[in-house]
């Protein structure tokens, strides 16, 4: 193919590969409202789909719960302790604990375990979702009477979410005692002092952006893997990326919800 060929198809690919790019987004937006909906509606949690979301919930959670905060607590302990010696050494111990919670708690964590969940969770979920396509079993269910985005994703992604949460509240809690414990070690004397800091930290204002950025993330890394494995190609899942451009949809959101939240505590 020659340079001038190049040149003239090169519109037309970058206008193909923006229209791929935009049928995702707006295949993740659509699967959103409908797992939603599914996921508000007493029917999906007949006896079928309570069993299903269970083992799923369990599934997805139960194995990286207690790594995941064992890794929280150690991670929270070194930085607290670095934090600490290094603002003693400026003469600025006293905004040491705030600057920890802010960081740690705040910020870092439910990142963390979105992402977590996102690798361990929810984008292996999306490849059993791909396999189950690959194989025909969606069709059957179809075939059957099955709706299959009711008995395929609403279990997954509720488990999803559960497991977001889940990690994220578990860890934070075991975040806020580990850096107690790095100040004061097991002496009860400066519980009054911490809690204080923790009232002024947790405003009621910076405490719905937290939970709603939590929220947030957790929904994103719940439904975002389901619905590139979905409606993604067959044969694009075969010949490998499909995952990559979900990773990068997702995680793209991801930033977007951070710069939001940090806009909201902050400015």
């Amino acid at each position: 193919m020659s340079w001038s060929e190049t040149t003239i198809k090169l519109p037309g690919r970058i206008a193909a590969a923006l229209g791929a790019q935009a049928l995702a987004w707006w295949r993740s937006i659509y699967l959103t409202a409908v797992l939603l909906v599914l996921i508000l509606s007493p029917s999906s949690y007949r006896k079928r789909g309570r069993a299903m979301l269970a083992q799923q919930m369990y599934a997805q959670t139960a194995p990286v719960l207690m790594g995941f905060t064992a890794l929280a607590a150690l991670l929270c302990a070194v930085i607290a302790r670095i934090v600490i010696v290094t603002a003693q050494s400026y003469g600025l111990s006293r905004y040491a604990q705030a600057l920890v919670v802010r960081v740690m708690v705040i910020e870092l964590i439910p990142l963390t375990a979105a992402l977590f969940v996102a690798m361990r969770c929810t984008i292996p979920a999306g490849v059993q979702v791909v396999q189950m396509r690959t194989q025909g079993v969606l069709v059957q269910w179809k075939a059957q009477g099955i709706y299959p985005i009711r008995a395929a994703l609403v279990p997954r992604a509720a488990a999803g979410v559960f497991a977001a949460i889940t990690l994220a509240a578990l860890s934070c809690i075991v975040a806020l005692v580990t850096v107690y414990l790095s100040v004061y070690g097991f002496s009860m004397a400066g519980f009054g002092a911490y809690t204080r800091i923790f009232g002024q930290i947790f405003t009621p204002s910076l405490t719905l952006v937290f939970a709603l950025k939590t929220w947030f993330f957790s929904l994103t890394v719940a439904v975002m893997p389901l619905a590139s494995a979905m409606y993604t190609p067959i044969a694009r899942h075969r010949q490998g990326g499909a995952e990559l451009g979900g990773f990068a949809r997702m995680f793209a959101v991801l930033l977007l919800i951070e710069i939001v939240s940090l806009m909201g505590n902050y400015y």
